[in-house]
C-alpha cells in the first residue's frame, strides 16, 4: 500500500478533491444501456432564485442515499437534475434590482424585463446547484434541465394545447385568488390560512317601501357591501320567508338589492341573513350563477375601490373599511361591532390577504382527470411511503376545484393563445401566431399577455426533462421514475399535478413511490424562518464538520413522514463518528503495512472471533438492505453507525490487538484478512450515507479499485453465516461486561488486573471459555482465567457476577487492597460526617430557613439527601472489609 491516510479526518482537505474526481470520472452520468435495469429519481427543481436550507439539504441527502445505494447494487442509476424557474419568485427580485438601479418594469416593456430576467438567471441560476455539489449529489449534472429551457418550454406548449383541443382548457370569469401586492391570480394550494382576529359588522338593511324596517346583514369584510347583489335567507327559515322577492336599499349606494331565498343559507349561524357579492366570494358566486344574479367587481388589482365604488373610488380597501363603518354610524345603520377570530386566505409568497375576484382567465377542468390520479392509488401502481398520506391525496383530489393556471406575468411559458386583431376570434395552437384568421381571413394577431402557473410546468418535470413529447431513448427506458422524495408540505402543490398530469398525456403513472418527509426543525421544534432568524445555513455546518456530518445527522433518527429537529451537538458527534471510523481506519492500515495479507482466505482457518465478527457484517448487509428496500433510510444507518462503532471498533479490534502485537501468533494473517474484508464492507453499506469519507479510506484501503462508488453493494453469503461462533461470543460479550461492571461498581482501576474464575455446569459454555481466555486479559482486565465445573478452590471472599448458564468469580483480594481501601473509605466517612453536620445544622437553623430563597433551601435538601445515601453505602463497605 503506497498511500497513506492522513494523521487526522480533515473533511475540507478531501471533500472539493473528490467531488471533482467524480465529475471527472463521469460516474453520475447514465446512459441507456438495455443489459442494465434502470433506476430513477427526478430531483424536485429548486428555485433558481434558491439558496440551499436545511429542506433542500433533507431531501437531496435522501434522494442521493437511495441512488448511490442503488447504482452499487448495479442498477443504471438515474438521478435527473434541474431547476425551476420560479415565476412569482423570479419577477418580485428582477422587479427589485431593476427598482435599485431606478428601472421601471411598465416602462421599459415585456421583451426588455425578459432580457433582464434571463441576464438574472444566467447570473444567479447555479448558485444552488453548486451548493448541492458542497453536499455530495451525485446527480447527472450532463443532464441538467431549467424548466423554461427549449425541451422543457415545447411539452409545456404541446400539453396546453393538448388540453385545449380536448376542452380541458377553457377561459372564463370565475372566482379566482388575487394577490394585490404580486397582482396575479395565484392558486388554491398557493393560499396559506391564518387565525387573523377581526371582527362582525352587523348592519341593517333598509326594506323598500317599510319605513323604519330592516333586513339585519353580519359581515367581515364590510368594503365588499359595495358590489352586493342580494340578501339570501334560507328558504325554511320562518322568520324571513315573507321578506323573499322584496327589494333592500343597500346603505351608501343608489342601489336596490332583492332578498332571495337559498339553501347555502345556514339558519343558525349569525342572523340567517346573508349579503350576496358574487364577484367577491366562491360561495356568493356559486349562490350567483343559481339566481342569475349581477357580478360586480369593486376592486382594482392593487386591492383599492374601483370606479365602481363612488366617493370611496381610489382608497386603499382597508381606508375604504374604515370610512364606510364611519358613514354606517353616521347613517345610524350600524347595529354593532364583534370582535370575532377567522381563517384569512394570505399569499405564501410576500404573506398578504388574498382577495377572492371575479377575473377573465385560464382554466384546466379538473373532474375527469382526478379519476386516474384517485385510482392509480386505490390499485397499488403509486405508493405513499409512509401510507397515511394517502388521505391527504385523495382528500384533495376528492374536493378538487378547476385550477386556475393564468398568471398576471411576464417570466413565464406565455400562454399560446392568438386573438384575431380584427374579429377577436381565439386560436390556440403550436409554433407560434397563425398566419391568418380561421374566421375573418385577417392576418393580424396578438398573445395573449398572461404566462402559465409555475406548476403547470412542473407538472410534467418527470417526463418533460426525459424528451417528451418526443419518443426518446431516454423516455422509453428511463420513465415512468421509480421514486419521487419531497417534504410533506408538497404533496398538493406538486405530486398530485404530476400524477394526473403523466396520467393524462403518457398513461403512466410518474413513479411508483412517494417518499414523504417532514421539516427540519430549529431545536425547540419550530419551523425554520426568516422571520425567526432561526434558519441554520447547511453551507455553514458543512464548513464546520464537512458534508459527511450533515448528512449523517439529517439521517440519524429520521423516520418517513415525520419532522425532526436540529441539534448542534448532534452534528458533533456525526463528526466524532468520522473520526473514529477514521482513526480505526488507520491503525488498521498500518498493521496492514507490516505483514503479507492473503487475497484469499480459507474460512476454515479463522477463528471464533473472526468468525463473529464476518457473521455479524454478513447479517448487517442482509438487514441494511431490507431497510433500504422499505425506504427506512433512518433505522440502516443506525444499524451500520453502532455496528461500526460498538462491534467492529470497541470489540472485534479489541479482540485481535494481542494477535496483531504477536509476531508468532499464526492466526495474525487470519485476523489481518478480517480486518480488511470486515472494514471494506462497513465502509461500503456507509457510503451512501457518508460519501466523502469512505471513499478516501476505501480507495487508500483498496488502491487497485477506482472507487467505492463504483464498488458492488455487500450482499448476504451463507457460507459467511457462522451461528455459534456468534453465539460465543456474545456469550464472551456477557461475561466481559459483567466483569466490567463489578470492576466499576468497586472504583477497582483497569491497571489493577485480578483473577478470573468461570464456572459453568454445562460443558459447551466451559468450552466457549476455554477458547475465549484470551478476551479476558485486554477486555476483562484479567491476569488469569480458570474454567471450572463448581467453585471449589475459590474463596468465600470472591465477589460474583451472573450470567446465562455460568457465573463469574472474582477474588476480592485482588481487586482491593483492603488495607488501603478501609483507610480510603475511613477518609470518606470523615468528610461526610462534616457535611452531615453542616448540612442539617442549616436546615435545623430557623434564620436560614426564614430568610433564604426556597431554591437555596430545596439545594440544601437535596444535598442533605445525597450525603445520607453515600454514608450509608461506605458504612455498608466497612462492614462488608471488617469480615
Amino acid at each position: 500500500m503506497n498511500k497513506e491516510l492522513a494523521k487526522t479526518y480533515d473533511p475540507k482537505g478531501i471533500e472539493d478533491r473528490l467531488y471533482q474526481k467524480w465529475l471527472d470520472k463521469k460516474y453520475f452520468h447514465a446512459e441507456v444501456d438495455r443489459s442494465k435495469k434502470p433506476f430513477t429519481i427526478v430531483m424536485p427543481p429548486p428555485n433558481v432564485t434558491g439558496q440551499l436550507h436545511m429542506g433542500h439539504a433533507l431531501d437531496n441527502t435522501m434522494q442521493d442515499i437511495l441512488i448511490r445505494y442503488k447504482r452499487m447494487q448495479g442498477y443504471n442509476a438515474l438521478w435527473q437534475p434541474g431547476t425551476d424557474h420560479a415565476a412569482i419568485a423570479t419577477e418580485v427580485k428582477v422587479t427589485a434590482k431593476l427598482r435599485e438601479q431606478g428601472i421601471d418594469k411598465e416602462k421599459i416593456g415585456r421583451e426588455e424585463f425578459l432580457k433582464h430576467a434571463w441576464a438574472w438567471k444566467e447570473e444567479y441560476g447555479g448558485k444552488i446547484i453548486n451548493q448541492l455539489h458542497k453536499l455530495g449529489s451525485s446527480a447527472d449534472w450532463d443532464r441538467e434541465r431549467f424548466t423554461m429551457d427549449e425541451g422543457c418550454s415545447k411539452a409545456v406548449e404541446e400539453v396546453f394545447v393538448r388540453l385545449y383541443e380536448k376542452g380541458y382548457i377553457y377561459k372564463g370569469s370565475r372566482i379566482i385568488n388575487w394577490c394585490p401586492v404580486c397582482q396575479t391570480s395565484i392558486s388554491d394550494a398557493e393560499v396559506e390560512h391564518e387565525d387573523q382576529d377581526g371582527f362582525f359588522w352587523h348592519i341593517n338593511y333598509p326594506i323598500v317601501g317599510e319605513e323604519g324596517k330592516f333586513v339585519e346583514i353580519a359581515t367581515t369584510r364590510p368594503e365588499t357591501l359595495l358590489g352586493d347583489t342580494a340578501v339570501a335567507v334560507n328558504p325554511d327559515d320562518e322568520r324571513y320567508q315573507h321578506l323573499i322577492g322584496k327589494m333592500l336599499k343597500l346603505p351608501l349606494t343608489d342601489r336596490e338589492i332583492p332578498v332571495i331565498g337559498d339553501f347555502y343559507v345556514d339558519k343558525e349561524f349569525g342572523t340567517g341573513c346573508v349579503k350576496i357579492t358574487p364577484a367577491h366570494d366562491p360561495n356568493d358566486f356559486e349562490v350567483g350563477k343559481r339566481h342569475n344574479l349581477e357580478e360586480i367587481n369593486i376592486l382594482n388589482d392593487d386591492g383599492t375601490i374601483n370606479e365602481k365604488g363612488g366617493k370611496y373610488a381610489g382608497m386603499d380597501r382597508y381606508d375604504a373599511r374604515k370610512a364606510m363603518v364611519e358613514d354606517l354610524k353616521d347613517l345610524g345603520l350600524l347595529v354593532k361591532v364583534v370582535p370575532h377570530t377567522h381563517a384569512v386566505g394570505t399569499h405564501d409568497r410576500c404573506h398578504t390577504t388574498v382577495e377572492p375576484m371575479i377575473k377573465q382567465q385560464w382554466f384546466v377542468k379538473m373532474e375527469e382527470m382526478a379519476k386516474p390520479a384517485v385510482e392509480a392509488v386505490k390499485s397499488g401502481k403509486l405508493k405513499f411511503v409512509p401510507e397515511r398520506f394517502d388521505k391527504t391525496y385523495f382528500h384533495w383530489l376528492e374536493n378538487i376545484h378547476d385550477w386556475c393556471i393564468s398568471r398576471q406575468l411576464w417570466w413565464g411559458h406565455r400562454i399560446p393563445a392568438y386573438y384575431c386583431d380584427d374579429c377577436g376570434e381565439v386560436v390556440v395552437r403550436r409554433g407560434g401566431a397563425p398566419d391568418k384568421c380561421p374566421k375573418c381571413g385577417c392576418t393580424h394577431f396578438t398573445q395573449d399577455e398572461d404566462t402559465l402557473d409555475t406548476w403547470f410546468s412542473s407538472a410534467l418535470w418527470p417526463f418533460s426533462t426525459l424528451g417528451w413529447p418526443d419518443k426518446t431513448e431516454d423516455l422509453d427506458y428511463f420513465f415512468p421514475t421509480d421514486v419521487l422524495v419531497t417534504g410533506y408540505d408538497i404533496i398538493l402543490f406538486w405530486v398530485i399535478r404530476m400524477v394526473f398530469s403523466s396520467l393524462e398525456q403518457t398513461g403512466e403513472v410518474p413513479f411508483h413511490h412517494v417518499l414523504i418527509h417532514g421539516l427540519v426543525r430549529d431545536s425547540q421544534g419550530r419551523k425554520m424562518s426568516k422571520s425567526l432568524g432561526n434558519g441554520i445555513d447547511p453551507l455553514e455546518v458543512i464548513d464546520k464538520y464537512g458534508a459527511d456530518a450533515l448528512r449523517l445527522t439529517l439521517m440519524t433518527g429520521n423516520a418517513p413522514g415525520n419532522d425532526m429537529r436540529f441539534y448542534w451537538d448532534r452534528v458533533e458527534a456525526s463528526r466524532n463518528f468520522a473520526n473514529k471510523v477514521w482513526n480505526a481506519s488507520r491503525f488498521i492500515m498500518m498493521n496492514l503495512e507490516k505483514a503479507d495479507v492473503p487475497a484469499e482466505m480459507d474460512l476454515n482457518d479463522l477463528t471464533g472471533a473472526d468468525k463473529w465478527i464476518l457473521s455479524k457484517v454478513n447479517h448487517l448487509a442482509k438487514e441494511v438492505t431490507e431497510n433500504l428496500d422499505k425506504y427506512e433510510l433512518g433505522i440502516a444507518v443506525q444499524k451500520v453507525y453502532d455496528f461500526i462503532w460498538e462491534e467492529f471498533c470497541d470489540w472485534y479490534i479489541e479482540m485481535v490487538k494481542p494477535r496483531l502485537y504477536n509476531d508468532e501468533d499464526t492466526t495474525k494473517a487470519a485476523a489481518l484478512w478480517t480486518l480488511k474484508t470486515v472494514l471494506s464492507n462497513a465502509l461500503k453499506l456507509l457510503h451512501p450515507y457518508m460519501p466523502f469519507i469512505t471513499e478516501e479510506i476505501y480507495c487508500t484501503l483498496r488502491p487497485e479499485e477506482e472507487s467505492i462508488m463504483i464498488a458492488s453493494w455487500p450482499e448476504y453469503q451463507e457460507s459467511w453465516n457462522f451461528a455459534e461462533d456468534e453465539n460465543a461470543i456474545e456469550t464472551i460479550k456477557e461475561a466481559v461486561r459483567a466483569i466490567r461492571n463489578v470492576r466499576t461498581g468497586m472504583n477497582v482501576p483497569p491497571s489493577k488486573k485480578a483473577k478470573v474464575f468461570v464456572v459453568s455446569e454445562d460443558e459447551a459454555v466451559r468450552e466457549i471459555f476455554e477458547n475465549g481466555k484470551v478476551f479476558f486479559a485486554t477486555l476483562g482486565y484479567a491476569s488469569d482465567v480458570t474454567v471450572q465445573v463448581d467453585k471449589a478452590g475459590i474463596g468465600e471472599d470472591a465477589v460474583s457476577a451472573v450470567i446465562h448458564k455460568a457465573t463469574i468469580y472474582m477474588p476480592f483480594a485482588e481487586l482491593v487492597d483492603i488495607e488501603k481501601e478501609i483507610e480510603r473509605l475511613k477518609k470518606e466517612e470523615e468528610r461526610l460526617t462534616k457535611e452531615l453536620a453542616r448540612s442539617n445544622g442549616m436546615l435545623n437553623n430557623e434564620r436560614f430557613i426564614s430568610k433564604a430563597p426556597q431554591a437555596k433551601i430545596d439545594e440544601e435538601k437535596a444535598k442533605l439527601t445525597k450525603y445520607t445515601e453515600m454514608m450509608a453505602q461506605v458504612k455498608e463497605r466497612l462492614a462488608q472489609l471488617a469480615k
